[in-house]
């Protein structure tokens, strides 16, 4: 049986909050969209029990109740969610994409991956049991004041590790860490080094792995092994903070869009991905900072630029290599000398010859990326001017042009 396909203008794949907040701005832009969850909507964030650094709050907020909130703003305005798991994405030939699920494809005009990542974890027993406000902590930013004169653990031994230590020293009372080189060796860097064995309150526990995770509601003790002798130690703490690495969920992008070595995907400013129409937001980049105010920022971003895209793909297609009759298409800047000289020759030629060309004026600085599609590039000298015939683009004049070239350019549409 044949799936059914729905159209969407936009796809966003991953309901955390860069996701959510990609989902607002589409949905106050009147884009119908959709926005993809396999499991828990609001991500990583809503296992967290007190957020205090999202601004507008004077009181610290459940990680889950602040992102009910971001689900409700998102629905609305309209945004539809699906708990489903995406199969995969594909690119068609007009350039929409096809998401791809179980039961139903949905082919939409851009896409937005904000699927985030997962901290990874030691693999010792008992761990599923104490993630999040049990006792093991991802973000010493997020959650170091709940552990103000307490005892906690950082496995690690990365810049990671030992910054977020130093960073835990002004709230818990000890420090501890587990690291599994030999005494003196860690992998930070070497003023994050020399910070850490001055400080008093942290303690380095050498040549350990953790073996086991014990406790009754919460987290109560660590068990170390020895990596070399064996031997197991057991280490009361209130808290533990891994720090041995993050990863990215990008598994179903491979081959699809650009990912750096470590599988975070490549972006440049505006959320873009090597793939016209295709975005990423939050976790899933790679950027020094995971928190909800940044996911937030690039879910914006995503979302502005993805509007952008589709307005201004649809305004190349409908309007500029559109109609029955040749068009040139006049490329120009507002501040521009230069052109304002042209101008009134391009306007005349316009009353002149309507009847069997359309002129039309594309505005560098409002239309950047118009322009390079049209071109080819940026035009390297201003005026320029494209020829389109059959809505395909048939001469670009970026160099030389003058009343003579505008004649002889509209004369030669009209003689075809």
């Amino acid at each position: 049986m044949e799936k059914k396909t729905l159209d969407y203008d936009v796809a966003i794949i991953g309901g955390g909050p860069a996701g959510l907040t990609a989902g607002i701005y589409c949905g106050r832009a009147r884009l119908k969209t959709i926005l993809f969850e396999k499991s828990l909507v609001g991500g990583l964030a809503t296992y967290t029990d007190e957020i205090e650094n999202y601004p507008g709050f004077d009181t610290p907020q459940k990680g889950i109740e602040l992102m009910r909130k971001f689900e409700a703003q998102a629905k609305r305005f309209g945004v539809e969610f699906k708990l489903t798991d995406v199969k995969a994405v594909r690119l068609l030939a007009d350039g929409r994409k096809l998401v791809e699920t179980f039961r139903v494809n949905y082919r939409v005009k851009a896409v937005i991956i904000a699927t985030g990542g997962k901290p990874r974890l030691t693999g010792a027993q008992n761990e599923e049991d104490f993630l999040y406000d049990k006792g093991i902590s991802f973000c010493a930013t997020c959650d170091a004041a709940y552990y103000t004169g307490k005892e906690v653990l950082i496995v690690g031994s990365g810049d990671a590790a030992i910054e977020e230590g130093l960073f835990l020293t002004k709230f818990a009372r000890k420090v501890k860490v587990s690291v599994i080189h030999d005494e003196g060796i860690l992998d930070a860097n070497k003023v994050a080094q020399e910070q850490a064995f001055a400080n008093p309150k942290m303690e380095f526990i050498w040549n350990t792995v953790v073996e086991e995770y014990r406790g009754q509601e919460r987290l109560e003790t660590v068990v170390l092994r020895n990596t070399k002798t064996g031997e197991l130690l057991p280490v009361q703490v209130d808290g533990v903070f891994l720090f041995i690495g993050y990863l990215p969920n990008t598994q179903l992008f491979e081959g699809l869009i650009a990912l750096n070595e470590r599988g975070y995907v490549i972006t440049n400013e505006k959320m873009e991905t090597n793939v016209e129409g295709i975005y990423a937001a939050g976790d899933v980049r790679e950027k020094s900072l995971r928190q909800v105010a940044t996911a937030v920022g690039d879910g914006a971003i995503a979302a502005v630029a993805a509007e952008q895209y589709i307005a201004e793909t649809e305004y190349l297609r409908d309007r500029l290599l559109s109609g029955d009759k040749p068009k040139l298409l006049y490329v120009w800047e507002p501040t521009n000398e230069r052109c304002r000289q042209l101008l009134p020759v391009i306007e005349e030629l316009n009353r002149v010859f309507q009847e069997k060309v359309a002129l039309e004026k594309v505005d560098v600085y409002k239309s950047q990326s118009i322009v390079t599609k049209l071109c080819g590039q940026m035009p390297p000298d201003l005026p320029a001017v494209v020829a389109v015939v059959d809505g395909e683009v048939k001469d670009v004049v970026c160099t030389g042009l003058d009343a003579a070239k505008l004649h002889q350019l509209v004369r030669g549409l009209v003689a075809d």
